[in-house]
């Protein structure tokens, strides 16, 4: 079996235990069984499978072997998660709170706001009520195109 890039690409981020999950699931593999197969404790498997811990090379090696899978292919989606996992670190990283008033979040903990799930509301709160210098925080932490965007939408909605 080789790899397909293609599908290769599709399942970036993805951890590799949701991969080995169906891939048991799809043959009816039962995961106790097939750890004890591979000489592995079930409980690793399950871990792994709920993604709570990580695919090491040499289990990786024995659960392709054991499943016919491409010599590295887990490794692969520990990789790509592992990077993923990476940016989104970067990302969490909040805006410059010394430039936004913590009276503008009123209804929440500041300090617990997800700043890119709740993207949309932080920037409708900030046009809305926010002075120059926090809409400039604004467009410098989630980029000046998108706070453009939402702007252009929120005027539009209200000009209806």
């Amino acid at each position: 079996m080789d790899i397909n890039w293609k599908e290769l690409a599709l399942l970036r981020g993805l951890h590799p235990g949701i991969m080995l999950e169906r891939e048991l699931k799809t043959r009816k593999i039962s995961k106790g069984p097939f750890a004890l197969s591979i000489n592995e404790y079930p409980q690793t498997l399950g871990a792994i499978t709920k993604g709570k811990r990580s695919m090491n090379t040499a289990l990786a090696l024995k659960i392709e072997n054991a499943l016919g899978l491409p010599e590295g292919f887990l490794m692969m989606l520990q990789v790509y998660y592992d990077i993923k996992q990476e940016k989104q670190k970067d990302s969490k990283a909040p805006p410059d709170l010394a430039k936004i008033r913590p009276s503008l979040f009123w209804d929440t903990d500041i300090s617990k706001i997800d700043w890119k799930r709740q993207q949309r509301a932080v920037i409708q709160r900030i046009l809305e009520r926010g002075n120059a210098s926090e809409i400039e925080e604004m467009k410098r932490f989630y980029g000046e195109a998108a706070v453009l965007q939402l702007e252009y939408e929120l005027t539009r909605t209200h000009a209806r």
